[in-house]
């Protein structure tokens, strides 16, 4: 068996979901979490270990309701994403700051946790069988070692990852025709309007493709990431501005730049599944919908 790690990103305070941890929400017939069904498809997709990213002050709750469930069925690791977790001398960075510093620094949290390839994945987020089994055999396949590091990201088509109840944050990107990844943005504000979607890009409004392929922080990562998130960490601390808390370290942003520089090649791996998750407090009953309708399908079976 070809070991691989799934890396779920639960540490973010989900600001715009109101009160409770939203990672935490229940939307299964049994009260299951997004993030089980998450587990089950990697799981059956062939992944071995899951690394959780949370922070200290949930970490009670979130073992009570999730982790020692999880414990019983594969190996399990924790990571605290912290804002007092910088390198030595930038220890002034954390004044004033209330937020974490960005998905960045979130898999660089894992760095003593991991040591195969590994997926990452937001908590919040259903992305469907067919992602994880296809990041799974991307994953543990040989590839050609020419200098550049080798990544692959799940692209999802934009119209199946909308909110119905206000705007989201998307990676736009562009691929070429073999597949790859030749440029990434992140794109705030969007909606769908009539036959298009809109995002604001500097205070205009902007018309996007709803066939847009979008990243949904699915990325495919190996181990030798760590170094150039590590060295890219303090580059981005050294540089940060006066508008530091608004400021983060986001990992397609990241890996976009690694591509322009050609230190990257990414493989953009196409679902059409549906991806749906509880970016508001008012998407929980189309979640639930969503679950139960493929549970009847049988797609799912935690007895």
């Amino acid at each position: 068996m070809k070991h691989a790690a799934l890396v779920i990103m639960a540490a973010g305070i989900g600001s715009r979901y109101g009160n409770g941890i939203k990672q935490l929400a229940k939307v299964g017939p049994k009260g299951e979490i997004i993030i089980d069904y998450s587990i089950y498809d990697a799981l059956e997709a062939g992944f071995d270990k899951v690394v959780f990213i949370i922070r200290r002050d949930i970490e009670k709750e979130f073992k009570e309701v999730i982790g020692k469930r999880i414990e019983k069925k594969v190996e399990v690791a924790y990571a605290y994403q912290e804002l007092d977790d910088v390198p030595e001398g930038f220890e002034d960075k954390v004044r004033e700051r209330k937020k974490p510093w960005g998905t960045g620094q979130a898999v660089l949290c894992c760095k003593e946790l991991i040591k195969e390839p590994f997926l990452v994945i937001n908590a919040d987020d259903y992305y469907g069988k067919e992602a994880y089994r296809k990041a799974y055999d991307y994953l543990t396949q040989e590839k050609e070692r020419d200098g550049r590091m080798d990544i692959c990201m799940v692209g999802f088509v934009l119209k199946n990852t909308l909110s119905e109840n206000g705007t989201v944050t998307r990676g736009v990107c562009r691929v070429d025709e073999n597949h790859m990844l030749t440029f990434i943005e992140e794109t705030y504000g969007i909606e769908k309007k009539e036959g298009h979607a809109a995002a604001v890009k500097d205070g205009h409004e902007i018309e996007l493709s709803l066939d847009s392929p979008v990243s949904m922080n699915m990325w495919g990562l190996r181990p030798e990431i760590f170094g150039v998130l590590e060295e890219g960490f303090e580059d981005f601390l050294r540089n940060l501005g006066n508008e530091g808390e608004k400021t983060e370290y986001l990992l397609p942003r990241i890996i976009g730049e690694m591509v322009e520089k050609e230190q990257a090649r990414v493989k953009v791996l196409e679902s059409r599944d549906k991806w749906f998750g509880v970016t508001y407090k008012e998407d929980k009953k189309a979640v639930e919908d969503s679950i139960r309708e493929l549970t009847e399908q049988g797609a799912y079976d935690f007895m």
